[in-house]
């Protein structure tokens, strides 16, 4: 058994909009772990990958870009959210976008490109212990996670969460888009073979549609501290 077998892992799936990112970065905060936000691995290789422009459809292109792009989380030095380096370049804000979520997803059905990350993500298992942030967290990852969440929010809710952030970033976005972006996007990821989106046997379902936040953090630290 490896020295981070024993460091406790609380696992947060759910599908794009469900509020992983915010909870997780809450949770995380208040039990004083590490955070792993996942998803923000395949963003970057995605963003990585329309760099250099490459076709998102090249499995050994992609595969290659996943093995050698350089990722780092970085903490901003006023306190703000995490700063990601992708190749020594700040990406934070370029991964914050629809673009990168579509490439996200595009790539994240490559089983190579998937295998490619593992390891990465499993470094982030280290004392005192680790919220994971994702979508397969719970089911590939970390299946032998002590605590599993899995959020979820109707397609309307979540949209309606996206075009409120977008319209803050002065982007021009409509719902309605958003909306067949984000089911489009659920069904890619809950029909692709490999580590498709779903809730680990063991998963604590959250329906977020309609809660507040804090409402949403006290659930989740409830499966963590009963």
């Amino acid at each position: 058994m490896s020295p981070s077998a024993s460091v406790p892992v609380l696992t947060i799936d759910g599908p794009s909009g469900s509020g992983k990112g915010t909870i997780s970065r809450r949770v995380a905060e208040k039990l004083g772990w590490r955070l792993l936000d996942s998803g923000a691995l395949y963003r970057a290789v995605g963003y990585a990958a329309g760099a250099e422009g490459l076709d998102l459809s090249d499995v050994d292109a992609m595969t290659r870009c996943a093995q050698t792009t350089k990722i780092r989380f970085q903490a901003a030095p006023d306190g703000s959210d995490t700063r990601v380096l992708v190749n020594g370049h700040d990406a934070t804000e370029e991964l914050r976008t629809e673009t990168a979520g579509a490439a996200a997803s595009a790539i994240a059905s490559i089983p190579s490109v998937r295998q490619a990350l593992v390891d990465m993500q499993l470094a982030f298992r280290k004392a005192p212990g680790l919220v994971a942030d994702g979508r397969d967290m719970g089911t590939v990852i970390f299946p032998d996670a002590a605590y599993k969440v899995f959020l979820t929010a109707s397609a309307v809710e979540r949209a309606k969460r996206r075009y409120k952030q977008l319209k803050e970033k002065g982007l021009s976005v409509t719902l309605a888009t958003l909306q067949r972006e984000i089911e489009a996007r659920d069904a890619r990821d809950a029909s692709r073979t490999v580590a498709p989106l779903k809730p680990a046997a063991d998963a604590v379902f959250i329906d977020t549609t309609g809660m507040g936040i804090e409402d949403v953090v006290a659930k989740v630290l409830a499966v963590v501290q009963p």
